[in-house]
């Protein structure tokens, strides 16, 4: 149930047709792990607690530098050298007092990557590397939860969701990462963020799409993301969507793959 404070706060929630009181009240109940505090999380974070997700695990090691002020708005200038997860904490606190974070100072990485995302409802990737994204993947696919994941590069940005424990009202398997990105690229094949750059607003608009996307999981209403990966071109303002779908070859939910496990 919600509160007096909470019915005022999500007032403009409340009269959404496809949210509504009980649409509210299961994000209230959620429970949502963000991976990274960086360019993506920023701003993911500050809208799930703005929109009352009332759990939210953030999991990031880093700390803020100066460079990341021109796209990670939720940090000044007085934090630099501080940590992310802890700096965000406040941040949220502020924000919103009826949502909890449970902040981890540690990196996800796939020794640890599926007991972190079991107690979760969703899980939303804003890591900036591969071997992060791999891991956060995998071990959705085998602890059976749903994850929403994007990427930013210097004036685009990509982002999809994941279901690929679940099937298709075809019945088919649905596509997971693996799906569209077998393997991770060799390493240096693809240029960081502090060697390319990045368009610093780019990265708020990503997390925005993110937030989006984990609450329309959370509540259930329109089409999503699943099987279908929008990507975002900032140098021409131009939003496109790519089909894909269930790879049999692919190393994680593949035929070889699924008969492995199973024997």
């Amino acid at each position: 149930m919600l509160d007096d404070q909470e019915v005022e706060r999500y007032a403009r929630h409340l009269v959404l047709h496809d949210i509504g009181g009980p649409g509210q009240t299961r994000l209230k109940q959620a429970r949502v792990l963000v991976v990274g505090a960086g360019g993506l999380g920023a701003p993911l974070v500050q809208y799930l607690a703005a929109a009352g997700v009332g759990h939210i695990g953030l999991i990031d090691d880093d700390h803020v530098s100066l460079s990341n002020l021109q796209r990670q708005v939720l940090f000044a200038t007085e934090d630099v050298g501080r940590s992310k997860v802890e700096v965000t904490v406040e941040a949220v606190r502020r924000l919103n007092p009826h949502v909890h974070v449970d902040a981890m100072q540690a990196r996800l990485d796939s020794a640890n990557a599926r007991q972190l995302v079991r107690s979760f409802d969703v899980v939303a990737d804003g890591s900036d590397n591969f071997a992060t994204r791999y891991a956060v993947s995998d071990a959705c696919y085998h602890e059976a939860k749903p994850l929403v994941t994007a990427a930013l590069g210097m004036f685009d940005g990509t982002l999809t969701t994941i279901r690929a424990h679940e099937r298709n009202a075809e019945g088919e398997p649905n596509p997971s990462y693996r799906c569209l990105f077998p393997a991770p690229p060799p390493a240096g094949a693809i240029p960081t963020c502090a060697e390319a750059g990045v368009l610093g607003a780019l990265a708020g608009l990503m997390g925005s799409l993110m937030a989006i996307e984990v609450v329309r999981e959370v509540v259930g209403f329109g089409e999503g993301l699943v099987g279908r990966l929008l990507m975002v071109d900032a140098r021409s303002m131009r939003f496109e969507t790519l089909r894909y779908a269930w790879d049999p070859d692919n190393p994680l939910s593949g035929i070889a793959a699924v008969s492995n496990a199973a024997g």
